[in-house]
């Protein structure tokens, strides 16, 4: 048995507990049913409620889910155009996301995949500062593939 202040009281029966917990105004709380004898804690049960949801609440916005941006590209994309798929992606990367790169290559331009790997290799360089390639471009079916994750 452990009293509101979290000395230990010692081995109670549930009377003697029950009545302790009621002359401070307090809860009896069974905090390890499994020992033997069980342990309980003279607590104010509402206020331990309280403080443990707020607690599993802060842990909740303190962690991070890492999920998987996509950003789709040409391989007869121009230079402005690419840097600005290039800034979206550093700025996934920097908020820990993996961005995978997706080219779609269409009629004649299947025929012309060194194209679309120099894109790729380009792009490897510009975010080489910030991101490692998880995933090296390879192509499946018409479209070329590559993932990337933050250093």
């Amino acid at each position: 048995m452990i009293d509101d202040t979290g000395a230990q009281i010692g081995i109670l029966g549930i009377d003697e507990a029950r009545a302790l917990a009621r002359e401070k105004d307090l809860n009896l709380v069974e905090v390890s049913p499994a020992a033997d004898p069980p342990v309980c804690k003279i607590m104010d049960f509402g206020k331990f409620k309280y403080s443990q949801k707020k607690r599993e609440h802060q842990a909740k916005i303190k962690q991070h889910q890492v999920v998987l941006k996509e950003i789709r590209l040409r391989p007869k994309i121009e230079k402005h155009d690419l840097e600005t798929k290039v800034r979206l992606a550093r700025k996934f990367l920097d908020k820990g996301d993996r961005v995978q790169f997706n080219m779609l290559f269409r009629g004649r331009e299947r025929d012309r995949v060194s194209l679309g790997v120099d894109v790729m290799k380009e792009i490897i360089e510009i975010l080489s500062d910030i991101g490692k390639v998880e995933k090296m471009p390879k192509m499946e079916g018409r479209r070329m593939t590559m993932l990337m994750h933050k250093k």
